[in-house]
C-alpha cells in the first residue's frame, strides 16, 4: 500500500483484489514489448517511480533535497553489488493495445567497464532475454551499455547462442543513427566525427559519405579506419579521412561526439559548432559560443497511454531513439533481429516507419 494512500484514505478499494490475482497469476498479462535498461548512476537510481513517484514524473536533475537520500543509495548501491545480477521491472505503458514495459538490471553504469564485471552482467542479460523468450515477449529492445560493442557485440553473442529466440533482440541503433543525422544541417559539407569506428560512428560516416559530406574520423587506430573505409562504395571513399588529433577539426563547425571529451579537447572547435551528440555520458557544455545537442531522442505518439514517468534526462513523451526504435520494429511485425553492425540501407527505411507511426522528432 503506498503511504500517501494510507495517510490521506485514497487507495482505490480494487487494489487488494488486483494485489491478490497478481500474486497468484490471475489474468496477469504479458508484455508485447521490452525496454531493458540499466541504473546509470547512485543519483539516477533515486529517479525510479517506485521509490518517488513525483520525482520519477519530471526529467532526471540535480535536486538538492535528494541529497541526503543520495547516501542511502550509495550504501544500497554497494550492497546490491555484493548479490547476483538480476532484473526487475521498472515502468509500464500502452501503445495501440500494445503493453510496453521497461525492465531494469540492477546493476550501474560504472560497473559496465569492469571487466571482472562483463561475464556476470551478459548472463544477467542473457536471462531476461530467455526469461521474455519463455513468457512470449515479441520483441526485447537493449539500453545504453546492455549493446556495448565490448560487452556483447551489440547483442549478437546472444543471438548466435539462442539460434532458436522467438523474441526479437534489437539494439534500436538505426533509429538512433536516424535521428542524429536528421538534427545535422543538409548544407553541412564536413564534419568531424569522434567515436568514429564504434557501430553508430560507422554508420553515420558511410551514410554522410555516401551523400558526398567529407567527415573527419578521429581514431588511433589506422586498421579500424580502413575497414570502414572498404564498407565504403568505392566512388565515395574520398570523402572519409582519417585524423588523430581533435586540432584536425578546429576548422569544422559541426561535431559529432560519440566518444565523452574533455573541455580542453572542446576548445579545438571554432566559434559557433554545434556539438551532435551520442555519447554516454553526454559531454559537459563548456563553451557558451557554441551550441550542443542532446542525446537521440523521439516523441512517443499521442495516444500513449498510463506513461506515468519521465525517461532518465528526457521530458514527458519522450524516449531514447533506441527505445522508440524497438517499438518501430513491433509495431511493423518484422521477423528479424537488429542486432551487430548497422545496415546503412535501413536508416531511412526505420525513419519513415517511425514517422509513419506517429513517432515525432523532439525538435517538432
Amino acid at each position: 500500500m503506498p503511504l500517501y494512500d494510507a495517510l490521506f484514505h485514497t487507495l482505490n478499494p480494487k487494489s487488494w483484489d488486483l494485489q491478490r490475482k497478481n500474486s497468484k497469476g490471475e489474468e496477469a498479462r504479458v508484455a508485447d514489448f521490452v525496454f531493458l535498461a540499466h541504473n546509470v548512476d547512485v543519483y539516477a537510481s533515486l529517479h525510479h517511480a517506485f521509490l518517488m513517484r513525483s520525482f520519477s514524473s519530471l526529467p532526471c536533475e540535480m535536486r538538492l533535497c535528494l541529497v541526503p537520500p543520495w547516501s542511502i543509495a550509495f550504501l544500497f548501491m554497494l550492497g546490491l553489488s555484493s548479490f547476483r545480477g538480476n532484473t526487475m521491472i521498472i515502468s509500464s505503458y500502452h501503445l495501440r493495445k500494445k503493453m510496453q514495459q521497461t525492465w531494469g538490471v540492477t546493476r550501474y553504469g560504472f560497473q559496465y567497464f569492469l571487466p571482472f564485471c562483463k561475464d556476470e552482467i551478459n548472463n544477467t542479460i542473457e536471462e531476461a532475454i530467455l526469461s521474455a523468450d519463455k513468457a512470449g515477449v515479441k520483441v526485447l529492445s537493449l539500453a545504453a551499455l546492455n549493446k556495448s560493442e565490448a560487452l556483447n557485440g551489440g547483442g549478437k553473442i546472444f543471438v548466435d547462442k539462442n539460434p532458436n529466440l522467438r523474441v526479437r533482440v534489437v539494439h534500436g541503433n538505426t533509429l538512433t543513427a536516424a535521428v542524429i543525422l536528421r538534427e545535422i544541417n543538409e548544407k553541412v559539407d564536413d564534419v568531424f566525427l569522434t567515436g568514429a569506428t564504434s557501430k553508430l560512428g560507422r554508420a553515420i560516416a558511410i551514410y554522410l559519405c555516401i551523400r558526398k559530406v567529407r567527415v573527419l574520423m578521429l581514431t588511433n587506430s589506422k586498421k579500424r579506419f580502413e575497414s570502414i573505409l572498404h564498407e565504403a562504395p568505392v566512388e565515395y571513399r574520398k570523402f572519409l579521412v582519417h585524423v588523430t588529433r581533435y586540432d584536425e577539426g578546429k576548422n569544422c563547425k559541426t561535431w559529432i561526439v560519440g566518444k565523452w571529451m574533455s573541455a580542453r579537447d572542446q576548445r579545438w572547435a571554432p566559434p559557433g559548432t554545434y556539438f551532435h551528440q551520442f555519447a554516454i555520458p553526454v559531454i559537459t557544455e563548456s563553451r557558451r559560443d557554441c551550441k550542443y545537442g542532446k542525446m537521440a531522442a523521439i516523441r512517443l505518439p499521442e495516444d500513449v497511454q498510463g506513461l506515468g514517468s519521465c525517461e532518465y534526462v528526457m521530458g514527458r513523451g519522450v524516449v531514447h531513439a533506441c527505445h522508440a526504435g524497438g517499438m518501430v520494429h513491433l509495431l511493423e511485425g518484422w521477423k528479424h533481429h537488429e542486432v551487430g553492425a548497422i545496415d546503412v540501407d535501413m536508416i531511412d527505411v526505420v525513419w519513415n516507419k517511425a514517422l509513419k507511426h506517429g513517432f515525432k522528432p523532439v525538435t517538432d
